[in-house]
């Protein structure tokens, strides 16, 4: 038999040795080598050019690698091939934060687990929170049994503002958010994310529980991952902040400023955290210091190429949510406003109106100047536009307008944008401010109308929390200084009778004896007497002309109870106050009593001397004339000068005793 040609031998040992390059590739990519397996990857496409599987996984292992530019040329090479790469395209656009071409991509695709996520990451990013909501919801048909997308969904819907939706949906998905089935389960993001969604719920005590926890947790993880101290601090700075956040919205103002201010000096966070801190500690201080505020926020805040825009460093801005960004540019837009840059704040305001098209926080700011300006009604006209192009997001648009307007005196702008507001208008604090309003316009009509809109809708309401006799009573009280007894009087009855206030009993009384005196002598009935009373003639009480002072007259004495004698025999003992680092078992010397008056008036005090020697004033060469000599009284004044023997110039003692040796 002939020998073989080395053609036909490297033909036959080819399989063999592609077989060898995927074993290999497999072993280096579960031993998580993704630089290698690239390599073995390339070897493979040599040996056998267009080969799906090894395209693929070198894509993959570029991506593992965060060499996302290599993977998107190496799809780029591989577009001739008959091998769909869409999604490794997408999603190496979304590691770039090109976020819309990401989408792009993906639109029109099958809609496969995968693409799903993918979109619903996207979409987070992006901020469209309802249309990532919308993907998580269609991903619930796939049954994905997954702790990362269940812990993905509790933050789409802590930042869709759903938190309340949280248990109900973790529920459904059969996970346990308790802090005793958290510390089972040793997830630091699930124990985070689920204190975020407890806090957005205003449950403070127990998101602090499960920040701790999560801090807990995560330290045990990266301790066993021979993590240092400050690297651990580091990784763990997110919840750091948001501990301090719960510290702040519990009061602890003090303890959150300092762990604010610990990080910011220390540096060992990231950016983001960074930012977070920065920008509560700046809500915090207020305007207090607001060059050093400026400063710290100018870290994170930088000149885009574009004109009048900004954006944020490091990618920053897509590291943080849209509340994180619009509370970090509305910090620096106000502070610039306290240090009086208005022209700064207006070119900033310019830029975010650009970012954030469809944000109502940048025509908010933009008002904010516009009335720093003193352009009310500029301010007016901006808030105006906005909540006629978008009712439906306009709530803080048409309050800020009512304040502004109020502000300036013109109450009907006031009125009617609070009035546009539908779902506030049952509440005290909007009715009053209504009422208050259409009173100064003068028109008690339409003020009436308001508190009997309030009391109408109350009446009707299935809530827990009733206002009814809080409406009813400030209704009845406005129409009785307005002149409307009877409306008052029905409405005091009303009162009576079905809440028995002893208030309302009294007025009900005071109202009846104006309108229907034979209502009032009923209902004066059902009063209580008044102790004291019992031995005072009414009728010879009304005839007298009035009480008069009596001298060395005896007061008189009234019985009183018991119980009312032991609540005025109790006193309060109250600890006495010391000033601060006053220890009262060594108190020290006992302080000047007289440290309250003047100096001058002091015991101790001794006037300064004065110098008697002659002052020459006036020009050079000008002679002086002696205190004791008259002078001519110029220019016909009427006073007369007198010099006391006080000021006459005495002999000194020296010249006395020279004369008494002569």
């Amino acid at each position: 038999m002939p020998p073989k040609s080395k053609a036909a031998a490297a033909a036959a040992a080819e399989p063999v040795a592609v077989e060898d390059l995927f074993s290999a590739l497999h072993r280096h990519i579960e031993a998580g080598d993704f630089s290698q397996a690239v390599k073995v990857a390339d070897q493979v496409l040599k040996a056998a050019p267009g080969d799906e599987d090894a395209v693929r996984c070198k894509v993959v292992a570029l991506i593992k690698s965060d060499e996302t530019d290599k993977a998107l040329a190496a799809i780029r090479a591989a577009e001739r091939l008959p091998i769909d790469l869409s999604y490794y395209k997408a999603y190496c656009y979304y590691r770039q934060n090109k976020l819309q071409e990401a989408l792009d991509i993906l639109s029109g695709q099958e809609e496969t687990s995968a693409i799903l996520q993918l979109e619903s990451q996207i979409f987070y990013r992006l901020g469209r929170m309802n249309d990532c909501m919308n993907s998580y919801e269609k991903l619930q048909k796939f049954k994905i049994d997954s702790m990362d997308l269940k812990i993905n969904i509790i933050a789409a819907l802590v930042a869709a503002g759903r938190a309340s939706e949280v248990q109900a949906a973790m529920k459904a998905q059969k996970v346990d958010l308790t802090t005793r089935a958290l510390r089972d389960a040793r997830s630091f993001e699930l124990a985070y994310n689920s204190a975020c969604s407890l806090i957005e719920n205003k449950k403070y005590s127990e998101a602090k529980e499960h920040l701790d926890l999560a801090k807990r947790i995560g330290k045990e993880e990266l301790m066993v991952e021979d993590y240092e101290e400050n690297e651990i601090e580091y990784e763990l700075a997110p919840v750091t902040a948001q501990l301090a956040y719960v510290q702040q919205l519990q009061g602890h103002t003090q303890e959150a400023m300092e762990t604010y201010v610990n990080m910011i000096n220390g540096k060992s966070a990231d950016s983001p955290s960074l930012a977070v801190a920065t920008t509560n500690l700046i809500s915090l201080k207020g305007t207090k210091d607001a060059a050093d505020s400026l400063r710290k926020l100018d870290r994170f805040v930088e000149k885009s190429a574009a004109p009048n825009q900004l954006q944020l460093i490091e990618n920053l801005d897509f590291k943080l949510s849209p509340r994180q960004k619009e509370a970090l540019y509305s910090a620096r837009v106000l502070l610039l406003l306290h240090a009086n840059k208005t022209d700064q704040a207006n070119e900033l305001v310019s830029g975010l109106l650009g970012m954030f098209r469809d944000s109502v926080f940048p025509v908010l700011l933009q008002a904010a100047v516009h009335v720093r300006e003193k352009k009310v009604q500029k301010a007016e006209e901006v808030l105006s536009r906005y909540a006629e192009k978008h009712p439906e997001n306009s709530k803080g648009v048409l309050l800020a307008l009512a304040q502004i307007a109020a502000n300036a005196n013109h109450f009907q702008l006031a009125a009617d944008s609070l009035s546009k507001i539908a779902d506030i208008q049952h509440m005290p604090a909007t009715v009053a401010t209504l009422v208050a309003l259409k009173e100064r316009l003068g028109d008690s009509n339409a003020a009436a109308s308001v508190l009997d809109s309030a009391i109408q809708w109350w009446k009707n309401s299935m809530t827990e929390d009733k206002k009814l006799d809080v409406f009813m009573r400030e209704a009845a009280t406005f129409k009785l200084n307005h002149g409307r007894d009877e409306e008052a009087c029905l409405l005091y009855e009303e009162l009576v009778k079905n809440h028995g206030s002893i208030e309302a009993l009294a007025g009900l009384v005071t109202t009846s004896a104006r309108t229907n005196l034979d209502k009032a002598e009923q209902y004066e009935k059902k009063l209580k007497p008044l102790p004291g009373l019992k031995g005072i003639n009414v009728e010879s009480l009304e005839k007298t002309s009035g009480a008069r002072h009596v001298e060395g007259a005896q007061p008189m004495k009234v019985d009183i109870a018991e119980e009312v004698k032991k609540q005025k025999a109790k006193k309060r003992k109250r600890k006495p106050r010391y000033p601060k680092g006053f220890d009262p078992a060594n108190p020290g010397p006992p302080p000047d009593p007289e440290r309250w008056l003047p100096k001058r008036e002091r015991s101790s005090y001794r006037p300064k001397r004065k110098d008697k020697r002659a002052q020459v004033r006036g020009a050079q060469g000008a002679v002086t004339r002696e205190k004791h000599e008259p002078t001519a009284n110029t220019g016909g004044s009427s006073s007369k000068t007198t010099v006391s023997n006080s000021d006459q110039p005495k002999p000194s003692n020296k010249s006395r005793k020279k004369k008494s040796r002569s």
